[in-house]
C-alpha cells in the first residue's frame, strides 16, 4: 500500500490479518515493490484492476444494477451508468456489462492535480500512464491500465469522462450522509457530484433526454473512511 494512505484503510487491511508492505505512492513505485515480493517469495500478483478477470469481476455489479432498475420501476431499464475511475476496472467491468444494451456507459473522476488522467487521455488519445495527486478521492489516484483503457477508450465503450472538484466532492458526500445515510468515502461519490454539479454532464442530459430525463444508474463504490477525516472535510463554520 502507498504510504500516503489512510491510516483507517491500512488499520482496516491490518485488521484483516493482512501483511501490509508499504511502497511510494506512484503506480510505478508500487509496481517495482510488488515485483520485488514476487521475486523474494513467489507470491502471485492479483491485479486490483489491470487484467481481464478482474475486470468481467466487476462487471457482475453492472448486470445487477440494471436488474434492480427494472426490479425498482424503470420498465425500460436504465438509459445510462455513471461509474467513478480510477485504475479504470470497474468502469470498464461496467463498460462491458452494458455492450449492446443501449445504455450509456460514463465516467467520473477528480480533477485535482490531474487526477482526471482519463479524461485527459480521451481529450490526447492516449492513455496517461502516470499520475500523482493527492485528492480527497484517493481511491481514484492511480492511473487507468492498459486492459480497461482499451475496452474504455479503444473499443469506445464509454462514451465521455466528466470530472469534478474537491469542493463538489464534499457536497455530494454531505447529502449522502445527511439524507441517504449512507457511510462512504469521498471517492464513491464522484459519479454522484457529476450528475449533480458537472454542467457539461447536465447540459448533455438536458439536450437529449429531453423533458422525460434520463433513469441514471450512480455507482457508489468504496467505504474507507475515518470520523477524523470526516471532520477534516466538514470544519465547523461559525
Amino acid at each position: 500500500m502507498p504510504t500516503i494512505s489512510t491510516p483507517t484503510k491500512i488499520a482496516a487491511t491490518q485488521g484483516y490479518g493482512a501483511n501490509v508492505i508499504f511502497s511510494g505512492s506512484t503506480s510505478t513505485e508500487r509496481e517495482a515493490v510488488v515485483a520485488e515480493v514476487m521475486q523474494k517469495n513467489g507470491a502471485t500478483l492479483v491485479p486490483p484492476y489491470d487484467h481481464p478477470d478482474i475486470m468481467l469481476g466487476q462487471g457482475t455489479m453492472g448486470l445487477e444494477l440494471q436488474a434492480q432498475a427494472v426490479e425498482m420501476g424503470a420498465k425500460k431499464g436504465l438509459n445510462t451508468i455513471i461509474t467513478p475511475c480510477g485504475g479504470g476496472g470497474m468502469l470498464s467491468g461496467t463498460a462491458l456489462s452494458c455492450e449492446g444494451t443501449g445504455i450509456f456507459v460514463f465516467g467520473a473522476e477528480p480533477e485535482f492535480e490531474g487526477a482526471n488522467d482519463c479524461q485527459r487521455g480521451f481529450a490526447a488519445g492516449k492513455r496517461i500512464e502516470t499520475v500523482k495527486t493527492l485528492t480527497i478521492a484517493d481511491g481514484l489516484r492511480t492511473p487507468v491500465g492498459k486492459y480497461p483503457w482499451s475496452v474504455i477508450y479503444e473499443r469506445k465503450l464509454v462514451r465521455q469522462m466528466f470530472s469534478v472538484t474537491e469542493e463538489q466532492i464534499k457536497r455530494a458526500l454531505r447529502l449522502v450522509f445527511e439524507r441517504m445515510k449512507v457511510v462512504v468515502e469521498p471517492s464513491a461519490v464522484v459519479g454522484l457530484a457529476t450528475v449533480l454539479f458537472n454542467e457539461d454532464f447536465r447540459t448533455l442530459v438536458e439536450e437529449e433526454a429531453g423533458a422525460e430525463g434520463w433513469d441514471i444508474g450512480v455507482v457508489f463504490s468504496g467505504g474507507n473512511v475515518s470520523m477524523e477525516a470526516l471532520s477534516g472535510f466538514f470544519p465547523k463554520t461559525s
